[in-house]
């Protein structure tokens, strides 16, 4: 069993910057995805930073990531600087996503002036 969801995570997708630990199992990507949606804002956080350090790179699908910072900005919905960080991954990834991406960057903007 993996003690973090960093570990979780490093073990089903790889990690860019380290060796991907023997843990011995079969993984699932449903199983990863249920334990990101009950983690708290500390392990995603502590996930992100270690697994895709420059918030663009690392090997967590978009689609991981993107629910990641999702998650995360639902726990801590008021800080401008995760918000920011969550709009650079989007506007990273593709013009999808560009209108949330600005709208992050909005909010971040009135958060701080406010």
């Amino acid at each position: 069993m993996h003690s973090t969801l960093t570990e979780h995570a490093r073990c089903l997708y790889g990690d860019e910057y380290g060796p991907v630990p023997e843990c011995g199992r079969e993984h699932d990507e449903h199983d990863f995805v249920e334990e990101l949606t009950f983690a708290d804002a500390d392990a995603i956080l502590a996930m992100l930073r270690e697994l895709c350090p420059h918030v663009v790179d690392g090997y967590l699908p978009v689609r991981i990531r993107n629910l990641a910072y999702r998650l995360l900005l639902l726990q801590r919905p008021d800080e401008p600087e995760l918000m920011r960080e969550a709009a650079r991954s989007l506007w990273s990834h593709g013009p999808d996503w560009d209108d949330i991406a600005a709208a992050l960057d909005e909010r971040a903007d009135a958060l701080e002036a406010g």
